[in-house]
């Protein structure tokens, strides 16, 4: 149940709009609800996902609905924000495998209108272009899920990311690597990703931002309340026409009853 709502501006009720949720799995079934609507409202919706332990939940009650017969993902085409740099798609750490089989293996969706960045690229700039035309042949993406790292990342643009970047590979802090060593069975994880840019990701629609545990409060905080700066690329999200927050208590503990402005 959604306890709280803060809107950025009333005076545009579409800049930013900030939910709180009791729980992580009330938060995370509200997100999945949201993009249930958006399957329901245009059946062709192109969808950018993301991948990590604060999506599963999202996908897990997604699968249900589809399950239940609620919704279809038979029209919609998908792009991931990033895949690690060396991964083959078939190693189950790598993000076409987790997207499999959290979400693409249990719907009804076509797998080959979704879309992975290429981990093994022989050309990454070459693929990391004709992802973007990809995505502008598909029409643009109507709805992006973004989870955000400690540190403020979005996909894996990672702080001091120019705010117009394209997709492209990048190198990950060791902060990222440390936090995602937990699906590498503690060992780090390939140091490289391929990402959409923010540029790209600002180009969404709209963007839904789900933030869930302790761990995350401080770049929530510092995202919403903070100076608008590549130090932290999530406050770029600010920016936005069409963004909203999805947080559990804890995440959000330190922006309830804040007063937000606009930028």
């Amino acid at each position: 149940m959604r306890w709280r709502s803060l809107v950025l501006d009333r005076s545009m009720e579409l800049k930013m709009r900030i939910n709180h949720f009791p729980t992580t799995v009330a938060a995370a079934n509200a997100v999945a609800d949201r993009i249930a609507e958006r399957l329901k409202a245009t059946p062709n919706v192109v969808l950018g996902l993301a991948t990590g332990a604060t999506m599963e939940p999202v996908y897990e009650r997604l699968v249900a609905l589809h399950r239940a017969g609620e919704i279809s993902f038979a029209g919609v085409t998908s792009f991931n924000l990033d895949e690690y740099v060396g991964l083959p798609p078939e190693d189950p750490r790598s993000y076409r495998a987790t997207m499999d089989s959290q979400l693409f293996d249990l719907v009804d969706i076509d797998k080959s209108r979704t879309f992975v960045p290429d981990g093994l690229a022989a050309d990454p700039a070459a693929f990391a272009s004709r992802y973007e035309a990809m995505i502008r042949e598909a029409g643009g993406i109507d709805l992006q899920l973004l989870g955000i790292g400690r540190n403020g990342h979005i996909g894996f643009n990672e702080p001091g990311a120019d705010f117009a970047a394209r997709t492209r590979v990048v190198d990950l802090e060791e902060s990222t690597l440390e936090a995602n060593s937990a699906f590498f069975d503690g060992a780090l994880p390939p140091t490289q990703a391929m990402t959409m840019g923010i540029g790209t990701i600002l180009e969404s629609r709209e963007i839904i931002v789900l933030a869930t545990g302790a761990t995350k409060r401080d770049a929530v905080r510092t995202a919403l309340l903070g100076a608008v700066t590549p130090d932290c690329p999530a406050t770029v999200l600010r920016r936005h026409a069409n963004v909203s927050w999805w947080l559990d208590a804890e995440s959000g503990a330190d922006v309830a009853g804040e007063s937000l402005a606009a930028e």
